[in-house]
């Protein structure tokens, strides 16, 4: 039975903190989940998993970008093998990201660096802006013309059919139980007040992008967001993520983008001074002579 408490306070206070590892953000995210713990919970190392085909594996939830192995002390090489080694010998297969500080080769992984941005807010608003790409300075000149402004804040609602009318449909990725989490986490931080969305509309009146972030600790997530076709035209996401910084610029504060393996999306996180961090995709297959069926679960890992 996982202490939660001390669970939380492990998170809290470790050096590679991350808002995804506290316990009720698993809750909602992988139910169920279980746990290698490290000490008297000086270091732990969340367990999301499944079950397919009678084969018990290891995945990445979604709207969990960095898990893996987090400690109050100095994290080593050594220490992370540890961990996945000490991974029960049920679990057949894994396909999981570890966090910025995990990122080192382990024996018997598989592993793939990705890309998130993050961008230091500790400056002020202009010298933040004035390390903006000329193409996101002409889209805030763009959204200037088109006179698109703050409204009121979305509701949840809004800005998940936002995103679900103009992408996640199209997509496919997303199914109706992954929506609700969603939905779930959204309520969750709004209802703690440690996060809210922002929505900028057309001249007409008219939802044209949102986003939720989410504050935790100095750092704030660029959770989830969404942008009509007319933010194309219109500008209205570069003037979001601008304003954003502007009522946050001067604070000890990390923006992070949460993304940018795709090539266009971290054009768009740089255009604002966003820096590239690597954190670890690691793989691993006990799975002898059946690759094929570790294919099979690999496509179909994330809450299928």
């Amino acid at each position: 039975m996982i202490d939660q408490q001390r669970w939380d306070d492990c998170i809290a206070q470790s050096l590679n903190r991350r808002i995804y590892a506290f316990s009720w953000y698993l809750d909602m995210v992988c139910p169920g989940w279980d746990a290698l713990i490290g000490g008297d919970y000086e270091t732990v190392f969340p367990l999301t998993w499944n079950r397919k085909w009678s084969v018990k594996y290891l995945y990445q939830p979604y709207f969990t970008q960095q898990l893996g192995v987090f400690s109050i002390n100095p994290i080593s090489t050594e220490l992370v093998s540890a961990f996945l080694k000490a991974i029960p010998v049920e679990i057949k297969f894994a396909e999981i990201q570890l966090n910025a500080m995990n990122g080192l080769p382990i024996p018997g992984w598989n592993m793939k660096n990705r890309i998130n941005h993050e961008l230091s807010l500790d400056s002020t608003y202009q010298e933040i802006a004035g390390k903006y790409s000329q193409n996101t300075k002409r889209n805030l000149k763009k959204a200037a013309e088109a006179r698109v402004f703050i409204g009121n804040q979305p509701s949840i609602n809004d800005l998940i059919d936002l995103f679900r009318t103009n992408f996640g449909d199209r997509e496919g990725k997303l199914k109706p139980k992954n929506y609700r989490i969603i939905n779930n986490l959204l309520t969750y931080f709004k209802h703690h007040g440690i996060g809210a969305p922002m929505g900028i509309y057309s001249a007409q009146n008219k939802l044209s992008s949102a986003a939720f972030f989410v504050q935790d600790q100095s750092r704030i997530y660029f959770l989830f967001a969404a942008s009509s076709p007319q933010a194309r035209e219109n500008g209205a996401m570069f003037y979001l993520i601008d304003r954003f910084i502007a009522n946050h610029a001067g604070k000890p504060i990390i923006l992070d983008f949460e993304g940018g393996n795709d090539p266009q999306l971290g054009r768009f996180y740089k255009s604002f001074g966003a820096c590239e961090v690597s954190y670890p995709a690691m793989t691993m297959n006990r799975l002898p002579s059946m690759a094929l069926m570790a294919l099979n679960i690999a496509r179909k890992l994330t809450n299928s």
